[in-house]
This record gives structure tokens, sequence and C-alpha cells, in this order.
């Protein structure tokens, strides 16, 4: 099976699970918590589990079902609460839930998804010491996930961001969640910590890659591609390693912090391309993902290993 099929073969089983849990609500916030997971997604947070798990023990993915779907809600609660604290009006392409309801609405909403992916994720057919191990990574890395959105925030009112402020933000905002999918799959699949470790370090530098390269996608993308307003970071004045790389080229973005129009965008596009700075941040991007494939070079030679690196190569190859 190749990463393609493998990926929209899970995407319609968790898709499956989603619209049995959550599709059918009558109240305002049963349909608030449902909105952005029924609009869509790549799942790759679930995939990325699920082929952890059957790296250590091939056919355990079926047992971890509910821990991948688990995955995917706490993915969903932080792209709420995000859009929230962003402001931003559309996401896969659909109003973000406090545009379609109201801001309380949709921070309840996140609340419950955040509650939900817990109780999922003990629903697991797995030993119970290792949903014990499990919960306890989950509940870690929601704090970690915090932990990076405040960063991301504090960057607005800072002068200069270093490179090394950007990757340790990128680390906890969006790679503890990708490196706790990876953890996850082992822990649950009976790996030694040597695997549980390897893959979680794994799931965290391919993470880091994804928002990377989710950062080039934001710039250069369209809304259609992304499911986002285009330039969304860069009118909001994010520090992201665009920004850097350009301010050390003597490129000060700041003037670019309102509404754009499409000609800005494309004149600022070809000039960061010009002078480099693109390429040199989508290099980043796949030095991580190659420094994750050398972490679980101690799995055996499979299917589940290909597709694993794969889904690497995949983070830093979207969106061209």
């Amino acid at each position: 099976m190749d990463l393609t099929e493998y990926l929209e073969q899970t995407a319609d089983n968790i898709d499956r699970l989603i619209h049995r849990y959550f599709g059918s609500s009558c109240e305002d916030l049963g349909r608030a918590s449902a909105h952005l997971l029924t609009a869509g997604g790549k799942r790759l947070r679930p995939a990325l589990l699920m082929l952890a798990a059957d790296a250590v023990r091939k056919g355990s993915s079926a047992d971890v079902m509910p821990a991948a779907l688990a995955l995917e809600l706490t993915h969903s609660f932080t792209l709420i609460h995000d859009d929230i604290m962003d402001g931003d009006a559309t996401r896969r392409g659909v109003p973000t839930v406090h545009t379609r309801w109201d801001e309380p609405t949709a921070i309840l909403a996140g609340d419950v998804l955040f509650a939900s992916a817990f109780e999922f994720l003990s629903l697991a057919d797995c030993p119970d010491n290792t949903k014990v191990r499990s919960v306890t990574m989950l509940a870690r890395t929601c704090v970690e996930i915090c932990e990076g959105q405040h960063l991301d925030m504090s960057f607005e009112g800072c002068e200069e961001v270093t490179e090394g402020d950007y990757l340790k933000m990128v680390e906890k905002k969006t790679g503890a969640l990708y490196a706790a999918s990876a953890g996850i799959g082992a822990i649950l699949a009976g790996g030694n910590d040597a695997q549980v470790q390897a893959l979680y370090q794994f799931g965290r530098s391919i993470g880091m890659a994804f928002q990377v390269q989710d950062d080039v996608i934001d710039l250069v993308a369209s809304p259609e591609l992304s499911g986002k307003d285009r330039a969304s970071d860069l009118r909001e004045g994010k520090k992201t390693l665009i920004n850097i790389r350009a301010a050390d080229k003597g490129i000060d973005l700041s003037g670019f912090r309102r509404e754009l129009s499409d000609e800005e965008i494309d004149s600022l596009i070809s000039q960061l391309e010009s002078l480099g700075v693109i390429g040199e941040v989508r290099q980043i991007a796949f030095d991580l993902v190659k420094f994750g494939k050398q972490r679980i070079s101690i799995l055996p030679e499979s299917d589940e290993k290909r597709l694993l690196c794969e889904i690497g190569d995949h983070f830093v190859t979207r969106g061209f």
C-alpha cells in the first residue's frame, strides 16, 4: 500500500468514528464541537499513531483506533482555541467556530473535545498500564501545546526573536502532539522504552518540520489549498522562520502587518525567493525530517516503517 492510499483509508476510518460519535448532535454546543471535525482533514496524527503501533507490533492498529481518534480530538481542540486567539475567519475552507457561533461557545466546544480525547484514549483495547502511560503522555503534551501557543503569542511583542526561540516554540506547539501520536502508538502496542523513545523523537522532529513547512504554505499557498486566510501569519505579525531569515538579510516584514493585496503578497514572495529565504527555511524542515528518520533506524524494516518515513517526506513536500 502506498502512502496516499494508507492516509485515505485511515482518514475514512477516523471520519466514520467522528460521524458516529459527533455527527448527529442537535445541540448548539455539540454542533460547534463537531464543526471542524466534520469539515475534513488529513487525519495525519491518527495515521502516525496507528503506523507507530503497527511498526512495533503488526496488527495492533485495530486495537488503538479509539486512541487515534483521541489525537484528532486533541488537535481539533487546539485549532478552535488558536483560531480565537489569532482572529482567523476560516479553517479547512469553512468559517471558524467562533465566527460561526461566538467566542464563549467556541471555547466550550474546544473544552468538550479536550475532555473527550481522554475518554476515547481510555477506550483503547490495550492493557491498563499502557493506557495510564498514554494518558500521562497526552496530558503532558497538552501542557506543552499551551506553552508553545503562549510563546507564539508572546513573540508578537518582542522586537527580536531568535531562530532558537522559534524552534523551541514549534517543538512545543506542533512537534509535541506529533511526538505524542507516535509515542502513544508505540506504548499501546507494547513497545519497549527504546522503541517508544525513538518513535516519540521521530514524531517530534517531523512535527516541527510540519510547522516550518506550514509557515511557508501560509505565505505562498492559496486559501483553497491551505484552508486559511492567505498570509495570515504575515498580517498578524507572527515571528516565523521566514521573518527571522528575512531580517537576517535586511528585510523588515513588520510593515506588512495589515490588510494586503494579492499583488503585494506575490511581490514579497518573489523577493524572498530571490534572496533564498524560502529555500533556506524549507531546508531546515528537510533537515528535521532527516533527523527524525535517523531516530527510527532501530526499528526493524517493515511496510509501516517505510510509510512512517514517507509521512516525514510528505510533511515537507506538501503545498509544492
